[in-house]
Protein backbone atom coordinates (compact mmCIF):
# COMPACT_ATOMS: atom_id res chain seq x y z
CA UNK A 1 0.00 0.00 0.00
CA UNK A 2 1.18 3.24 -0.96
CA UNK A 3 1.47 5.98 1.30
CA UNK A 4 -1.73 8.44 -0.53
CA UNK A 5 -3.43 5.10 -0.13
CA UNK A 6 -2.46 4.81 3.46
CA UNK A 7 -3.54 8.92 3.79
CA UNK A 8 -7.15 8.31 1.89
CA UNK A 9 -8.16 4.82 4.06
CA UNK A 10 -7.44 7.39 7.01
CA UNK A 11 -9.12 10.48 5.53
CA UNK A 12 -12.13 7.95 4.96
CA UNK A 13 -12.17 6.30 8.06
CA UNK A 14 -12.36 10.14 9.61
CA UNK A 15 -15.08 10.58 7.34
CA UNK A 16 -17.13 7.93 8.53
CA UNK A 17 -16.50 7.87 12.37
CA UNK A 18 -17.71 11.47 11.98
CA UNK A 19 -20.82 10.87 10.50
CA UNK A 20 -21.43 7.42 12.54
CA UNK A 21 -21.03 10.17 15.55
CA UNK A 22 -23.47 13.02 13.90
CA UNK A 23 -26.04 10.12 13.56
CA UNK A 24 -25.56 9.07 17.48
CA UNK A 25 -25.78 12.13 18.44
CA UNK A 26 -29.38 12.77 16.46
CA UNK A 27 -30.55 9.06 17.55
CA UNK A 28 -29.84 10.82 21.13
CA UNK A 29 -31.49 13.59 20.68
CA UNK A 30 -34.54 12.00 19.23
CA UNK A 31 -34.68 9.37 22.28
CA UNK A 32 -34.30 12.24 24.36
CA UNK A 33 -37.80 13.70 23.38
CA UNK A 34 -39.24 10.55 22.78
CA UNK A 35 -39.04 9.46 26.20
CA UNK A 36 -40.48 12.38 27.49
CA UNK A 37 -43.22 12.76 25.31
CA UNK A 38 -44.93 9.64 26.83
CA UNK A 39 -46.92 10.51 29.50
CA UNK A 40 -46.92 8.18 33.30
CA UNK A 41 -49.24 5.90 33.73
CA UNK A 42 -51.66 7.89 35.93
CA UNK A 43 -55.36 7.80 34.61
CA UNK A 44 -56.08 11.77 34.10
CA UNK A 45 -53.41 14.27 32.75
CA UNK A 46 -53.71 17.98 33.03
CA UNK A 47 -53.74 20.17 30.06
CA UNK A 48 -50.05 21.23 30.85
CA UNK A 49 -48.93 17.24 31.07
CA UNK A 50 -50.93 17.13 27.19
CA UNK A 51 -49.07 20.13 25.94
CA UNK A 52 -45.54 18.82 27.63
CA UNK A 53 -46.44 15.12 25.62
CA UNK A 54 -47.31 16.74 22.38
CA UNK A 55 -44.49 19.52 22.13
CA UNK A 56 -41.78 16.95 22.79
CA UNK A 57 -43.71 14.50 20.18
CA UNK A 58 -43.39 17.49 17.65
CA UNK A 59 -39.38 17.75 18.65
CA UNK A 60 -38.78 14.13 18.53
CA UNK A 61 -40.11 14.21 14.97
CA UNK A 62 -37.77 16.98 14.08
CA UNK A 63 -35.02 14.85 15.18
CA UNK A 64 -35.81 11.91 12.86
CA UNK A 65 -34.75 14.08 9.70
CA UNK A 66 -31.17 14.07 10.96
CA UNK A 67 -31.39 11.14 11.86
CA UNK A 68 -31.98 9.43 8.81
CA UNK A 69 -29.90 11.85 6.92
CA UNK A 70 -27.04 10.76 8.36
CA UNK A 71 -28.49 7.29 8.15
CA UNK A 72 -28.34 8.35 4.10
CA UNK A 73 -24.79 9.95 4.50
CA UNK A 74 -23.45 6.77 5.82
CA UNK A 75 -25.03 4.21 2.98
CA UNK A 76 -23.69 7.04 0.61
CA UNK A 77 -19.71 6.52 2.26
CA UNK A 78 -20.70 2.88 2.35
CA UNK A 79 -21.35 2.31 -1.50
CA UNK A 80 -18.88 4.77 -2.73
CA UNK A 81 -15.27 3.51 -4.19
CA UNK A 82 -12.48 5.60 -2.66
CA UNK A 83 -9.56 3.84 -4.77
CA UNK A 84 -6.86 5.80 -5.80
CA UNK A 85 -7.84 8.31 -8.55
CA UNK A 86 -6.05 10.97 -11.21
CA UNK A 87 -9.82 12.79 -11.76
CA UNK A 88 -12.18 14.06 -9.98
CA UNK A 89 -15.25 12.15 -9.14
CA UNK A 90 -17.11 10.53 -6.09
CA UNK A 91 -14.77 9.49 -3.67
CA UNK A 92 -11.68 11.50 -4.83
CA UNK A 93 -9.73 13.79 -2.47
CA UNK A 94 -8.91 17.07 -4.21
CA UNK A 95 -6.56 20.10 -3.18
CA UNK A 96 -6.84 23.19 -4.66
CA UNK A 97 -6.16 26.82 -2.95
CA UNK A 98 -4.25 24.41 -0.29
CA UNK A 99 -7.17 23.57 0.80
CA UNK A 100 -8.08 19.40 0.93
CA UNK A 101 -11.96 17.99 0.52
CA UNK A 102 -12.99 14.37 -0.10
CA UNK A 103 -15.77 13.96 -2.37
CA UNK A 104 -18.45 12.17 -1.51
CA UNK A 105 -21.04 13.79 1.17
CA UNK A 106 -20.90 17.05 2.82
CA UNK A 107 -19.34 17.75 6.23
CA UNK A 108 -17.71 19.87 8.67
CA UNK A 109 -14.06 20.36 8.65
CA UNK A 110 -11.88 17.52 10.04
CA UNK A 111 -8.52 16.99 10.60
CA UNK A 112 -6.34 13.99 9.49
CA UNK A 113 -2.62 13.50 10.14
CA UNK A 114 -1.98 17.91 10.74
CA UNK A 115 -4.44 18.62 7.31
CA UNK A 116 -7.78 20.17 7.66
CA UNK A 117 -10.59 18.26 4.90
CA UNK A 118 -14.15 19.04 4.40
CA UNK A 119 -16.68 16.89 2.77
CA UNK A 120 -18.28 17.85 0.01
CA UNK A 121 -21.25 16.75 -1.72
CA UNK A 122 -21.72 15.31 -5.53
CA UNK A 123 -25.11 17.34 -5.45
CA UNK A 124 -23.23 20.76 -4.57
CA UNK A 125 -22.05 23.45 -7.29
CA UNK A 126 -18.09 23.34 -6.27
CA UNK A 127 -18.20 19.92 -7.06
CA UNK A 128 -19.91 20.46 -10.55
CA UNK A 129 -17.24 22.75 -11.57
CA UNK A 130 -14.62 20.45 -10.93
CA UNK A 131 -15.89 17.06 -11.86
CA UNK A 132 -13.85 14.69 -14.26
CA UNK A 133 -10.64 17.48 -13.81
CA UNK A 134 -7.11 16.63 -12.53
CA UNK A 135 -4.30 17.99 -10.87
CA UNK A 136 -3.03 21.38 -12.97
CA UNK A 137 -6.24 21.86 -14.35
CA UNK A 138 -8.05 25.10 -13.49
CA UNK A 139 -12.04 25.61 -12.84
CA UNK A 140 -14.11 28.24 -12.41
CA UNK A 141 -16.64 28.95 -9.38
CA UNK A 142 -18.21 32.23 -7.79
CA UNK A 143 -16.09 33.98 -10.08
CA UNK A 144 -12.70 33.37 -9.23
CA UNK A 145 -10.45 31.00 -11.19
CA UNK A 146 -8.62 27.90 -9.34
CA UNK A 147 -5.78 25.71 -10.05
CA UNK A 148 -6.40 21.71 -8.51
CA UNK A 149 -2.90 20.88 -6.97
CA UNK A 150 -4.07 17.34 -6.15
CA UNK A 151 -6.05 14.37 -6.86
CA UNK A 152 -5.95 11.18 -5.34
Amino acid sequence: MTDRAALKQAVVAKLMSLEEAELADAIAHYEAFMADSRLDEREAHDKDDLAASRENADLAAAFDTPVQAHHAKIDVIENTDFGLTDTIGPGAIVSFKDRSFIVCVSTTRFEVDGTTYMGVSTASPIYKAMAGLGAGERFGFNGTEFEIQDVL
